[in-house]
């Protein structure tokens, strides 16, 4: 008997991870990018979401992606998402400077290869363990 309670619990569970982020949300990305807990990170590289006017571009780096997840378990889908966009825009940064950019332009969501383009806003996945956020848009130099 317990075993098989052992087993029902176990296949719960299992089909709940693999759910994990299938709800998608939408939230406003200068929530994250104007939190002060992640001003040091994010310093130096300016984000422009979808169509957003950029000053002018003097130089291309190319593409950049990312694909964050994080552990959702306990708390808020809002408070999984900041955080889950926090480490993606972390990644971001640190990759337009690792190619001497100073701005990502035309950042668009990418959840699941499903681009969703806004210039405020992010989609973030949710699920019951797990949150996510995709990135892409192009690395270029500014100033």
């Amino acid at each position: 008997m317990k075993a098989r309670l052992l087993v029902a619990l176990a296949t719960a569970s299992i089909g709940t991870i693999a759910h994990a982020g299938d709800k998608i949300e939408t939230y406003p990305a200068k929530d994250v990018i104007e939190d002060p807990q992640y001003a040091a990170k994010l310093a130096g590289v300016t984000f422009y979401f979808g169509s957003t006017p950029t000053p002018a571009v003097i130089r291309s780096f190319g593409e950049t992606r990312t694909n964050k997840k994080t552990n959702g378990f306990g708390k808020s889908h809002a408070t999984s998402c900041h955080i889950v966009m926090a480490s993606a825009l972390i990644g971001l940064a640190a990759d337009a400077r690792a190619r001497g950019g100073d701005a990502v332009i035309n950042i668009k969501s990418n959840f699941k290869n499903n681009l969703t383009v806004s210039n405020t806003d992010f989609t973030c996945g949710v699920g019951a363990l797990i949150s996510g956020v995709a990135l892409v848009g192009e690395v270029v130099k500014t100033r």
